[in-house]
């Protein structure tokens, strides 16, 4: 995948950095991820994978969250 193309935030490598570019989720979803701190223009990192690959732990201005893949899928990253 081009360094430049958009992906998800599940698709994020570990120790790879991104920028939040677009959330798609509606209802309490979007808002559960806006409050997490997962903003247009935030710069996140993959801190590490749990062993069976879900949930992943992230980076997010200063914090570590873990989020799951079906979550992550919603958030539009472009990889920096």
């Amino acid at each position: 995948m081009d360094k430049t193309a958009e992906m998800t935030l599940a698709d994020l490598p570990p120790h790879r950095r991104g920028i939040i570019k677009s959330l798609d989720a509606e209802g309490m979803i979007r808002r559960r991820l806006l409050d997490l701190g997962l903003l247009p223009g935030t710069v996140v990192e993959t801190i590490r994978r749990s062993p069976a690959g879900d949930p992943v732990a992230f980076k997010i201005r200063g914090a570590a969250i873990a989020l799951r893949l079906e979550d992550g899928r919603r958030v539009y990253i472009q990889q920096l």
